[in-house]
């Protein structure tokens, strides 16, 4: 692993230390009492003097003779630290702060502070520190974002080393640690909301030997003891349901799903549902419930029944509006599908200018058709209710519509948030569907749902009426914290495979004729290999190596200009 000036150094301090008698990073517990947020709310300027012990991050500092200031910051936020020689210097360590404190240790570095809490002569409430302990020496330099005016300038921003690196973003960036702590409110509020009512929280396999419950591509692996194919779950809806069978009242689970599909600003290949099943309820029922579940999450988590997301300013007071799908349809394309064959359905899908193919059946064809015209219209929560048979196998038949299905997605910022039936609880009538779904799947189409036996012999030693609901945690939270793209809202979303810079061996470089020394600041500059060198402008590379050597104190002898023609000849 090459190493840069600044990691050598860091490296080198370390060794010190330890030299010192002082370890980097030490075993036992260091006993904090306060943070740094309650330390300033908390303070009043006659108790000036409270002792506390607290510990955190060296975020920046100012060197000052005898005294010095740093920016300390913890889990809750930050506070300023004053350190002077002759407090934290002992006879046991008696170069604390003149080697320790200002040459050992960087921006970074985690310390310890015993003091007191006391107002500085510019108002601002601080720590006076009266012993300092090293607590873990950082080795690799923070990207440090500097703020003036409010204006924050070097800022860590490029997305893709953001959320490849989200440990180095939380710590540098304001607002991100926010959003995280938000989506825990999120769970816990719904938690909250779910057990209010005596519903039950499981857990269900990740692990499935038929991937039900969803029509989307599923990963597979191999399970080598029992010689058989698995797959990772692509929905849990089918094992909650052999609950409601088992004679539970309502259950419901924070599920990990798996869907080996595309990935953008709102998918992600792994990802959080959460899925809810109760006895003795419909879909009406259900749409009532969510209404108040989602209002109360948002007040929990920002005190107000509002949320901006973009340009948007999004209500979840209840109630929501509600419309047909087909009617939805007719509302956007001037197309009434009620009562279409297949046939006709295509054919209305080619007036429209639709890439369709014959893999698609009726189902599939009507979800092409709202989700390209109507889905991204509904900006305030709107439930689209009453969807077309084939697009449901697990929805009961509507109570008035034989060809529609008790059905409902709420449609918020323009995507799909929630989806919930009226369970299908008919054995036969299941087992057709999932029939019809098997020559859906003959047909090409690879999202098709699997046929589950198992599931229907649960179905026929009877299951109650049941509505259930599935919700995307993450798209909750992203509505929640005002975020566009689903990555924000994940600590570690799915990354393609990091580039590794590939680079010549230092022999080709000295095969050019350049000195030992200016490798690593041509590499530093973008000159990876030799064959970059090649038709550079000799008198620019010049200055930009002159100047690497300045600003970098590399105290090198600069290279003639003549060397510099003859490498990038």
């Amino acid at each position: 692993m090459e190493l840069s000036e600044q990691e050598l150094f860091r490296r080198q301090s370390l060794d010190t230390m330890r030299e010192m008698g002082i370890e980097p990073y030490p075993a036992a517990q260091y006993p904090t009492d306060a943070f740094s947020t309650e330390i300033k709310a908390d303070f009043k300027d006659e108790e000036s003097g409270k002792p506390v012990c607290i510990a955190g991050r060296i975020m920046s500092r100012r060197i000052m003779g005898k005294a010095s200031f740093v920016e300390l910051q913890d889990s809750k936020g930050r506070i300023q630290v004053y350190i002077s020689r002759d407090d934290i210097s002992t006879e046991a360590q008696p170069e604390m702060y003149n080697v320790v404190f200002k040459k050992l240790l960087d921006i970074g570095d985690f310390i310890g502070i015993k003091g007191f809490v006391f107002r500085t002569q510019m108002g601002e409430i601080s720590v006076h520190c009266q012993e300092l302990t090293v607590l873990g020496k950082s080795l690799r330099p923070l990207p440090i974002v500097k703020y003036k005016d409010g204006v924050a300038y070097d800022k860590f921003e490029d997305p893709e080393m953001r959320y490849r690196q989200r440990y180095v973003d939380l710590v540098v960036n304001e607002g991100v640690k926010e959003i995280f702590q938000k989506r825990t409110k999120v769970y816990q509020s719904m938690r909250d909301f779910f057990n209010g009512y005596d519903y039950m929280e499981v857990e269900t396999p990740v692990l499935q030997s038929i991937p039900g419950g969803a029509a989307a591509r599923p990963f597979i692996t191999h399970h080598n003891a029992l010689d058989i194919p698995l797959y990772l779950r692509i929905a849990n809806e089918l094992y909650l349901k052999r609950l409601i069978v088992g004679g539970f009242e309502g259950v419901y689970e924070f599920s990990k799903n798996f869907r080996n599909e595309g990935m953008d600003r709102t998918h992600n290949p792994e990802f959080t549902c959460m899925e809810i099943y109760v006895s003795y309820k419909d879909y009406n029922w259900m749409m009532d419930f969510t209404e108040r579940m989602l209002d109360k999450i948002c007040m929990d988590v920002n005190g107000t029944h509002e949320v901006q997301v973009g340009e948007n300013v999004i209500s979840f007071k209840a109630p929501f509006k509600r419309i047909t799908m087909l009617d939805s349809i007719k509302e956007f394309t001037g197309h009434d599908l009620t009562g279409k064959t297949e046939e006709e359905i295509r054919s209305v899908c080619r007036t429209l200018n639709m890439n369709i193919d014959d893999t698609m059946g009726k189902g599939k064809l009507i979800d092409e058709i709202f989700g390209e015209f109507c889905e991204g219209n509904y900006i305030q929560p709107t439930f689209i209710t009453d969807y077309p048979k084939e697009m449901s196998p697990l929805t009961k038949k509507h109570r008035d519509n034989p060809d529609l299905t008790e059905r409902f997605e709420l449609m918020v910022n323009g995507k799909e948030l929630c989806n919930a039936y009226s369970e299908l609880n008919d054995p036969i009538d299941q087992l057709e569907r999932f029939q019809e779904q098997l020559k859906l799947s003959e047909k090409g189409d690879d999202e098709a749902m699997f046929i589950d036996m198992d599931f229907v012999r649960a179905l026929e030693y009877g299951m109650p009426p049941t509505s259930g609901m599935g919700i995307g945690m993450d798209r909750l939270v992203m509505l929640m914290t005002g975020q566009t793209t689903i990555q924000e809202v994940l600590f570690f979303p799915q990354m393609k495979p990091e580039k590794v810079q590939k680079k010549d061996d230092t022999t080709k470089f000295l095969a050019l004729g350049v000195a030992p020394e200016w490798i690593e600041p041509l590499q530093k500059l973008g000159f990876d290999m030799v064959d970059k060198l090649k038709g550079q402008n000799p008198n620019k590379l010049h200055q930009d190596l002159c100047g690497y050597n300045k600003k970098n104190k590399l105290c090198l002898a600069n290279p003639a200009k003549e060397d510099v023609e003859n490498w990038v000849k």
